[in-house]
This record gives structure tokens, sequence and C-alpha cells, in this order.
């Protein structure tokens, strides 16, 4: 009842839980766990990359949105590109995922500095202490992490000598070998003791340059000083009588609110929750709301969204009239709404109430492998996610942020109370992740626990033929189902599960009992106190 936190890692939950035990508070909490993580698991997170957070305040019950992702280099432009050779086959995106050109600034220092400014208690000495003490003295590394460490140290780590720093020799280290990392130790100290200014504008932010350029970059010293977090207005749905938060876009969060619309008009408790009927209609709902966000979801400084057309509930019923309950739909494009105005995921509720549903990520594992000198951390590949179609909404262009595919939710009650903050972790797997473990909540009455456990599945936005992957653990009858409906089934199984997502839920009861649960494709687990 006094407090509790999920993540992935279990010293990055002992982390977070230490500073609610000291009197942190979620916000504190939540700083301390995301940098544990980039101690723990920087296969997927770190102070390289960028971070998304929603906040919910218990004493005014206001949710606040904070967007802590970076922008393209000033000088970076689709010439550029071109110029370079880079241009993929489809003209889509930047032919290699790990060039330097893929390297935005990493906005995670300034999310972190900046949440604990607005919300947090402690000083940031207190917050880093945790993860510095991991980063010197060295921890054990998880399972699964280890599997994707020497993944990321084949692919883009050791190549090159980009990231060798991160490896042993080369290699990931081993599922229970000590790993040490003095460098990231140094860099958590210098921004405990300067605040964000030491990380953008002094020697950390002059190492980052050099390594992107070294690569084949253009960032200058400053893209980086120029670089703001920004205090957003979330955007929610009703779902069930509750109310469903999400980040704005840049974001991808919309998917969810979108899908979650367009389900909600159907009666999803008379149908077996893994029948195949139930899961043709979620999986519609999600291409409906693919269709939309992979064309409106940009930097909103540059091309806002439509957003009160595209989340209101007319809309919704508009779309919904497209879906055919019994064939998959394979051409799904993009509605005309009337106009309006690789990744950790965690949250924190503490004993007041307060709630940090909170994100952080590198892209693709490492994102571009590249390690500036004596930092201890990689710097993200987010660039990767700009169109290069010039006339798309999310098309590259200097000092824009691109589309993101990492977004925390938080539910509200219908009086303004907190039920908790969520969140599934993974590409875009993340908004089909929330909108599942929010039906298995809401429709099932499912613990958090529970709702994280249900197999799930998994579609490709944009993906022609109607492609589905499902998960072990599904009924064969329903994969055979909805194949016979169109869609093109792939059973997956191993070590590939983590394509379906890693979620963290804490649920807050109204006499202020919390439930955790952890995803269990992941290393972590829920603690409280």
């Amino acid at each position: 009842m006094r407090g509790m936190i999920a993540t992935s890692q279990p010293l990055a939950t002992q982390a977070g839980l230490s500073i609610l035990m000291d009197g942190g508070n979620a916000a504190d909490a939540a700083i301390a766990a995301a940098a544990a993580l980039n101690v723990t698991e920087p296969t997927s997170t770190g102070i390289g990359g960028d971070c998304f957070a929603l906040y919910f305040d218990s004493k005014t019950r206001a949710v606040t949105a904070l967007n802590g992702s970076g922008r393209a280099p000033a000088a970076l432009t689709l010439d550029r590109i071109r110029r370079d050779g880079l241009i993929d086959h489809q003209q889509s995106a930047i032919s290699s995922p790990f060039h330097a050109h893929t390297v935005t600034v990493p906005g995670a220092c300034a999310g972190w500095c900046d949440l604990i400014e607005r919300h947090g208690a402690l000083p940031m000495s207190k917050i880093l202490a945790p993860a510095i003490r991991l980063a010197e003295e060295g921890f054990p590394v998880a399972p699964i992490t280890s599997y994707f460490w020497n993944r990321g140290a084949e692919r883009q780590l050791a190549p090159g000598g980009r990231g060798r720093a991160l490896t042993i020799d080369g290699r990931g280290p081993k599922a229970g070998e000590v790993f040490r990392n003095p460098d990231l130790a140094r860099t958590f100290r210098t921004v405990a003791e300067g605040g964000k200014d030491s990380f953008y504008r002094g020697e950390i932010g002059r190492k980052i340059v050099s390594a992107v350029r070294k690569f084949g970059g253009v960032m200058t010293e400053d893209d980086l000083a120029a670089h703001t977090s920004t205090w957003d207005e979330p955007i929610s749905a009703t779902y069930r009588g509750q109310r469903v938060w999400e980040c704005p876009p840049n974001g991808q969060g919309l998917a969810a609110l979108i899908a979650l619309n367009i389900l909600e008009g159907f009666d999803l408790t008379s149908l077996d929750p893994l029948s195949p009927e139930r899961l043709h209609l979620l999986i519609e709902a999600l291409r409906l709301a693919f269709a939309d966000t992979r064309w409106y979801v940009a930097d909103p400084a540059f091309n806002p969204a439509p957003l009160d057309g595209l989340l209101s509930k007319s809309y919704a019923a508009e779309r919904r009239k497209i879906i055919d309950p019994a064939r998959a739909t394979t051409d799904t494009k993009h509605g005309s709404p009337v106009a309006g105005s690789d990744t950790v995921y965690f949250c924190v509720v503490d004993g007041w109430g307060n709630a940090c549903s909170f994100i952080n990520s590198n892209y693709m594992g490492f994102g571009a492998g590249i390690v500036p000198e004596g930092t201890g951390f990689s710097l993200q590949n987010r660039g990767h996610n700009f169109s290069l179609d010039p006339n798309h909404p999310n098309a590259l262009a200097p000092r824009k942020r691109p589309y993101h595919t990492i977004i925390p939710g938080l539910i509200t009650r219908a009086d303004g109370s907190l039920f908790g903050p969520f969140g599934v972790m993974g590409g875009f797997m993340q908004p089909q992740g929330h909108a599942q473990v929010v039906i298995a909540m809401m429709d099932d009455g499912l613990d958090p626990q529970a709702a994280l456990n249900r197999p799930r599945v998994c579609l490709e936005p944009g993906e022609p033929g109607g492609g589905v992957a499902v998960e072990e653990g599904l009924p064969k009858e329903t994969a055979s189902r909805l194949e016979s409906m169109g869609h093109r089934v792939e059973w997956v199984s191993g070590h590939a599960r983590a394509m379906f997502g890693r979620g963290q839920i804490v649920r807050r009861d109204p006499n202020g009992v919390l439930w955790g649960g952890s995803d269990p494709r992941a290393d972590g687990c829920a603690m409280g106190f």
C-alpha cells in the first residue's frame, strides 16, 4: 500500500523501490529505474536514447505528458541522404538502419531532469546513486538480456569497433556473467552534479558529436545545445467507462486509442478471449488504427494531426463499418477525419497515489551501435523511422522529431481517480499490446499479471496479405480459423516471442491497495512495500 514498481529487470525494480522506501515519489523512482535499466539492459534503453512519460498527480488528478524525444541534426536533409546513397529500394527509409544519419539528438537526459524538476522530490544525486553503484560494482546479466546482448554485439556493436566498449572482447556477456560499466557510472555522476547542461553543452556532448561525425553523420554541438523536452497535452479516449491516456504525436499512442474506440462498439465479452472471432475484430481494428497513424503521426511542430477528428466516437463508428466480421481486409487505407484542433517500459505508483508511466528506448536494441568514447552508452537510431517521401507528414527534415514507436499508457476511472499506469514495449507492437491488456482488464476483469500472461497477436503495420503473428499458447484451432478468414498467420515461439512485447502494469484499487504485473516475456518483476 506504500508503493509499487514494475520493470523488466529485478535490479532496476529494486533500485526504484529503494527510492520509494527512502521517501521518494513516483517520479523519483521512475528515473532511478530508468538509469538502472540503462546499466542492466543496455540492449534496449539508455541515456543515449529518448523517453516519454505520463504523470498522474494525486492532489490535482491531472495527467501531464512529457515528450523527451530528440530531433534530427540541422544539416540532415533529404538531399544529403540522396547524395550519400542511403535511400532504400522503396524510397521510404534510410537504407542502413545503423548508419550515423539515423542518430537523432538523445532526449532521455533532458527528459529525466525535466521530470524531476517538475514532479520529483529528491536530488538527482540521490536518484542516480543505485544505478551508479550497479555500474561501478557490476551486476549479473539476466538470461533474456544476455541473448539479445549477444545478438546486438554481432549485429552493430563489434563491427567496425563502433561499440566494443559495451562488449567483452567483441561478444555479449553470458547469462549470470558479471558486467561492469565504469564509463556509464562517470556519465551519471556528471549528470548528477551538473544537470542536463553537463550532457548537452559539456564534454559528453562533444564526445557524442565526435562519435557521430566519425561514422559519417552531420550532428553538431549546436544540435545538442538546442535540444529541449516539451510538456504536451495528453490525448485520451473513454473505454468501457474508464479513460485511457496516451502521449500525443509524434508518438503512436494514438493507434491504441483509435483501436479501442473502434472495438468499444463490439460486444467482446460475449466472445471467448482467445477465439478467432474476437481476435479477428482486434486485428481488423488495429489495421484501421495503423492505417491512420502511419499517415498522420509526425512531429506536430511540422504537421499537426487532426486529433479531435481521429479520436471522435463518430469517426470510430464510420471506421467500424469497414470491418467484415467474417473476412480479413488486407488493403486498409487511412481515413479522412474531420479536422480539429526496442525499448524498456516501467511504471510506478507511490504511497500518495501519484503514478508515473515511463518508457525509454534506443530503438533497435543498441540503436545505431555507436558508443561515444568513455561514456558507456550507445546512441539511438530513431531517425530510421523518418519517411524519405517528401510529401509524407513524417518526411525527414532538419530539427524535426521522427515518428516514435515508444508510448506509455495510463488509465483513470470515471471519477478521475487513478486506475493505474501500464505499457507494453516493443516497436510497433506497443499500441497493439496496449489494446490487448486494456481489453483483458476492462472486458475480462483480469488482474495485471493475468492480463500480461495472456497470449497475444502481432501485426506489422502496412504489411500486405493480412499477415499476423500469433503467439505460442493460442489454440491451434484459432490460428487455423484466422487463416480461413483470410489472415496470413505466422506461428511464433521461443526467443522470437519478444516480438509480442514486454509489459508492466501497476493497478491502484480505490482502497489504496496496489496490484502489480510484470511480463513473463522479460527478465523483470513487480515489487512493492
